[in-house]
């Protein structure tokens, strides 16, 4: 079960001083260099700083309980490679799209491409900040539930499955959670352009997914019962 390392190293491309281009800049009274409130919606840079904040505030407390409470899971977590080709593929595509993703906020916020479109309403942002928050939460559960949750498709010795928590609402509740977080990050950036690319995170988690179950049925006692009792792999109520 994976949770990427490099969000921290590559978010900040969102964030960059905006310019006064194009539409990007209807309504933007500065003082100082600090762009205020925006006539459609907030100004991309305060949106980006709100989004990092929030996400520096979130990540270090899960760091901070992890490595006190846990450390055996922060172990497992930080052992990134893959063996097996396929799934090196996805890691290769996982940091490719988050890369692209990332660039393409921050060249909407330096061009003013969503503006030129329609600004991103502010409640709209809210709604992303609370999904990305939601997910990053959810994606702590996981980790305080599982201990075995590493960042590659393994199987230990004394794992056992997990069925209680999140496991009890879907089969692979961290690519759930990650969905909700990657999803809700080009609203909370105020970025309509961004948002087809980070969509893109979903059917390579279901690609993910799939191969690691595999592995699971074979290698992992009792995980073909448990697939029976959790009928969902992702999505809730849906599949």
């Amino acid at each position: 079960m994976l949770h990427p390392n490099g969000f921290d190293t590559l978010q900040n491309l969102a964030s960059h001083s905006p310019c006064p281009c194009g539409p990007a800049t209807r309504g933007d009274a500065r003082a100082g260099g600090w762009p205020t409130i925006y006539l459609g919606g907030v100004s991309p840079f305060l949106a980006g700083m709100a989004f990092l904040a929030l996400m520096a505030a979130s990540w270090g407390f899960f760091t901070y309980h992890l490595v006190k409470y846990d450390p055996a899971l922060v172990r497992r977590r930080m052992r990134a490679a893959e063996t097996e080709p396929l799934q090196k593929l996805f890691q290769r595509l996982f940091l490719g799209i988050l890369l692209l993703a990332f660039l393409l906020a921050g060249f909407d916020h330096r061009f003013g491409w969503t503006h030129a479109i329609r600004p991103i309403p502010f409640a709209a942002m809210i709604a992303g900040h609370a999904l990305t928050q939601v997910g990053y939460w959810f994606v702590f559960w996981v980790t305080k539930t599982n201990t075995f949750a590493a960042s590659t498709i393994q199987v230990e010795a004394e794992q056992k499955v997990i069925d209680r928590g999140p496991y009890a609402v879907v089969r692979h509740p961290m690519y759930l959670g990650m969905s909700m977080a990657l999803l809700g990050i080009p609203l909370s950036l105020g970025s309509y352009v961004a948002l087809p690319v980070f969509v893109l995170f979903v059917p390579l988690f279901i690609f993910r997914l799939i191969h690691e179950e595999r592995t699971l049925r074979i290698q992992l006692a009792g995980y073909s019962d448990y697939c029976q009792r959790t009928l969902f792999r992702l999505i809730p109520l849906f599949w």
